[in-house]
Formats: structure tokens, C-alpha cells, sequence
């Protein structure tokens, strides 16, 4: 690709992202002109530099709730993207997501003991241990119930993802009934996926996990682009296969756990992002990876704009928007394979 087309591409990418973010801070239930949004965000980046002509509950709508929460839909979306990104060619399934897979009710089956049944005895990191144990858990599952259900191809592994999700599912709902009514209809909520909670402090977990799960595949594009064509010419082509596949589900499981820790569980990101990239940029994992993971957070910011938009002041739950949503492309991309 020419360098100029390469940095154009780079541009218009990067100017979408910001275009996406503003408006997500701009709008809601109180509307903050775009250039009030540029000032306070500089104000904080550089005080003192401009001159304050906004009051302080606008700073504070933007600075405190609106804008880390849009860093954490875009985290989410990113790591949820990615994740997608990985279990599609790992499975040689069209249909993987951590959603269909389980692995989301899983980490919120750990999600949900850590919050109601455990307490926070390991501090702020609690609730992403957990989760990330739950995923992990549902993520052995599956291939343990595609097994004793005698589904061997790949095609039928999402079947026993999907069991698998309601079975954690329904653990899930037993811990909440078992738990304190008064947790009940938070832990709900969060169930449901929302991003309501976000707070400075929280977005240090995503953003590690994000950037580790990236490094690690990322140069592992072409292995994994081998396994998409099978065990065995992966393993022509030099790929260790099983401990190359066990790294590829631990990673998964970690991204899904960390990332449902702290949005709740939320559907078929994984499963659209991944498959708008390869429409427009081809098969080739180096470049799906990391565009899957931008695809899936630009997605999931203006997920959750509407989220917070159609029924305002109130938060409809983002697994809502996105389960509309993901269950029509569901059926489009079922159609298409």
C-alpha cells in the first residue's frame, strides 16, 4: 500500500474515533456543545491555558461521568471485538463470540459471587479475578460439552457454547435469587451490561488487559491465521498447536473476564466486529485483530449513546441495544454462511 493512501487510512480512522468520542460527551440527557467539550478536556490536560467560561456542573458531567465512560464503552468494545476476533478462526466458526460461547455468562457468574456472596476481599481487583476465573471455567466447559455431546466439528462447538450459556446463566440468576434483595436490582442491571459505573480509577484494568492481549497476539497474526486452516497444516507450517490453542483460550478468557467485570455481560459485539472487518479488509488476522478491537469499541460508544439517549434520563441497560442489534446481524450473517 502506498505510504500516502497508508496515512490517509490512518487519518480518517483516527479522526472517526475522535468524531465518535466528542459526540458521545456532547450528547445525553444535557446536551454540552462540542467546543465546551474540547475546552474543559484541554482545561484538564493543561489548567490554567484557557479561560474557564463553562459552569462547574458542566465540568463535572463531562469530565467525572460522561467521558470516562466513554473510554470505558470504548475499552469494552475493544476487548470484546478482539475477543471475537481470536475465537472465530480458533473454533473455524463464523458464529464464535464470548456471548454465544458462554464465556461472558461465565465471567458473570464470578462477577456476581464476588459482589453478593464474597465481598471485595481482594480490594478493586476482586470482581476481575472472578470474573476471569468464570470465564476460564466456562471456557473449558465447552469443549467438555461439545464432547460429551458427541458435536466434534467446529460448526456444532457453538451449539455447546450456547448450552453452556445457559446453564451459567441460570447459576447466575440462582446466586442473585439466593443473595441480598437489596443487591438484586444493581446486580441486575449490571447483568444486562451498562457502563454507568465508570469511574477514572476503573479504566487501568481494561486498558493493561487491552494492551497485553494485543502484544501477545498481534505477532501471533500469521499462527493464528495457520489454525484457521486447520490442526494440521498449523502444525506444517511449525505452529505448536495445543499449547498455541490453551495460550489463545487463556487470553480470550482474561479479556472476557476482565471486560465483563466492568461493563456486565454484553452481547454480540464479538460477534459483528470481526465480521465488518473481514468483509472490508480481507482474512488476514494482522490486520482483523487490531481492527476488530477498534471496530468493537467505536461500536459499543455509540451502543451506549443511544442506551442513554432513547429512554432519557434513564439508562436502558447496552445489552439491550446491543442484543437488537447484534440478533438481526445474527440472522444476517447465518444467512450469508
Amino acid at each position: 500500500m502506498p505510504p500516502l493512501r497508508l496515512l490517509l487510512i490512518i487519518a480518517a480512522v483516527l479522526g472517526f474515533l475522535c468524531f465518535t468520542v466528542i459526540t458521545a460527551v456532547s450528547l445525553g440527557a444535557a446536551s454540552i456543545p462540542a467546543l465546551t467539550v474540547w475546552k474543559i478536556v484541554a482545561n484538564k490536560i493543561a489548567p490554567d491555558m484557557i479561560a474557564v467560561d463553562w459552569s462547574a456542573g458542566r465540568e463535572s458531567i463531562v469530565w467525572d461521568v460522561r467521558l470516562p465512560r466513554v473510554i470505558l464503552g470504548g475499552l469494552v468494545g475493544a476487548g470484546l471485538g478482539l475477543t471475537g476476533a481470536v475465537l472465530q478462526p480458533l473454533t473455524r466458526n463464523p458464529l464464535a463470540d464470548p456471548h454465544l460461547l458462554g464465556v461472558s455468562s461465565g465471567a458473570a457468574v464470578g462477577a456476581v459471587i464476588a459482589l453478593i456472596h464474597v465481598g471485595m476481599v481482594l480490594g478493586g481487583l476482586t470482581v476481575p479475578i472472578f470474573a476471569f476465573a468464570g470465564a476460564l471455567v466456562a471456557m473449558v466447559a465447552v469443549p467438555l460439552a461439545a464432547r460429551v455431546g458427541h458435536a466434534n466439528g467446529a460448526d456444532r462447538l457453538v451449539l455447546a457454547g450456547v448450552a453452556v450459556s445457559f446453564v451459567f446463566t441460570a447459576l447466575a440468576n440462582l446466586l442473585v435469587f439466593l443473595g441480598d434483595p437489596r443487591a438484586a436490582q444493581s446486580v441486575t442491571f449490571w447483568m444486562l451490561g451498562g457502563l454507568g459505573l465508570a469511574e477514572w480509577p476503573h479504566l487501568l484494568y481494561p486498558a493493561v488487559t487491552l494492551m497485553i492481549a494485543l502484544a501477545f497476539l498481534q505477532p501471533n497474526a500469521r499462527a493464528l491465521n495457520a489454525i484457521a486452516m486447520g490442526d494440521e497444516t498449523a502444525a506444517t507450517l511449525g505452529v505448536s498447536v495445543q499449547p498455541f490453542r490453551m495460550a489463545l483460550f487463556t487470553i480470550s478468557a482474561l479479556l472476557t473476564g476482565v471486560m465483563v467485570a466492568f461493563s456486565g455481560a454484553i452481547g454480540f459485539v464479538g460477534l459483528m466486529a470481526p465480521h465488518f472487518v473481514r468483509a472490508l479488509a480481507g482474512p488476514d488476522n494482522a490486520r482483523v485483530l487490531p481492527l476488530s478491537a477498534y471496530s468493537g469499541g467505536v461500536a459499543l460508544i455509540w451502543a451506549d449513546l443511544a442506551a442513554r439517549t432513547i429512554m432519557a434520563p434513564e439508562d436502558m441497560p447496552i445489552g439491550v441495544v446491543t442484543g437488537l442489534v447484534g440478533g438481526l446481524a445474527f440472522l444476517w450473517i447465518m444467512r450469508r454462511s
